[in-house]
């Protein structure tokens, strides 16, 4: 095969046939229960890692509510799943060292992500999910625009009158999820498989973010699933003031970890990975 080598950062590295996997409901099940088992094994200590995008999910939620960025308060609360990947590095990190058989492994090998050969390209795919974060709120603010013009309530209690007890508010909300969706999948297909592989392997972003669109489109049926999963595991999560979420985001990135196990054949990654 013939392989042409790319230059970054110093270090050299070689395009890849990366193999992908037709996986099963039953795999999507596995995934979870590896992640609680790992979760359940570093006894909560990275708790506070959640609570970390708690605080931050809080914080946005404050700021929305003032009224010139009302509008946007639904969006930003719904877009927290856009940026879950980033939020889950440091779980992949501690669920590789757990695969790998370390034994000493602390809470503060969560940050340790960052040593990882290909942190640049974590950081190139980050900055593209957070971009598709920003196109959903343009996009959910020009959606609000179309209904509502310009008009901007004063309280959040009159906003949220205006959304679930009129017409143009449930419009909203259709139209919203409709467009919700289609952002999802997109975050859910770019990000699914090359965030853990890049702190698994030495890789460019662009060589992860191909093999993750191919893993969830030759897996379409159990990525919707997944997806449906994930959505409902955050809205869990998020209901009570985001402190759910400092359970849910260390199972889900746990999980994610697992998820990319069985959807690449890493055996076609020898020599890429430690």
């Amino acid at each position: 095969m013939a392989t042409k080598t790319i230059v970054r950062g110093g270090a050299s590295r070689k395009t890849v046939e990366i193999s992908v996997r037709k996986i099963s409901h039953e795999d999507l099940s596995i995934a979870l229960r590896q992640g609680l088992d790992d979760f359940l094994t570093f006894r909560g200590d990275i708790v506070f890692a959640g609570l970390v995008y708690t605080f931050i999910g809080l914080a946005a939620v404050i700021m929305t509510t003032s009224a010139p960025l009302m509008p946007f308060f639904l969006p930003v609360v719904a877009g927290v799943g856009l940026l879950g990947p980033v939020a889950a590095v440091g779980f992949y990190e501690l669920a590789r060292r757990r695969e790998a058989g370390q034994k000493d492994i602390h809470w503060f090998n969560f940050l340790e992500v960052r040593k990882r050969p290909a942190v640049d390209d974590m950081g190139m795919v980050a900055g593209m999910l957070l971009g598709i974060f920003f196109v959903w709120l343009l996009a959910a603010g020009a959606l609000y625009a179309a209904l509502f013009g310009w008009a901007t309530p004063t309280s959040l209690p009159e906003f949220l009158a205006m959304v679930f007890t009129t017409p143009r508010g449930w419009a909203l909300i259709i139209g919203g999820a409709a467009v919700g969706a289609i952002f999802g999948w997109l975050v859910l297909a770019l990000s699914v498989v090359s965030m853990p592989m890049l702190v698994d392997c030495n890789l460019t972003a662009a060589q992860a973010v191909s093999a993750s669109w191919r893993a969830a489109h030759e897996n379409r049926p159990e990525m919707i699933r997944w997806g449906l999963i994930v959505l409902g595991l955050l809205v869990i999560g998020s209901v009570p003031l985001f402190v759910g979420l400092a359970f849910v985001l260390p199972w889900l990135g746990y999980s994610t970890w697992h998820l990319y196990t069985r959807l690449i054949d890493r055996s076609t990654l020898a020599g890429r990975c430690d």
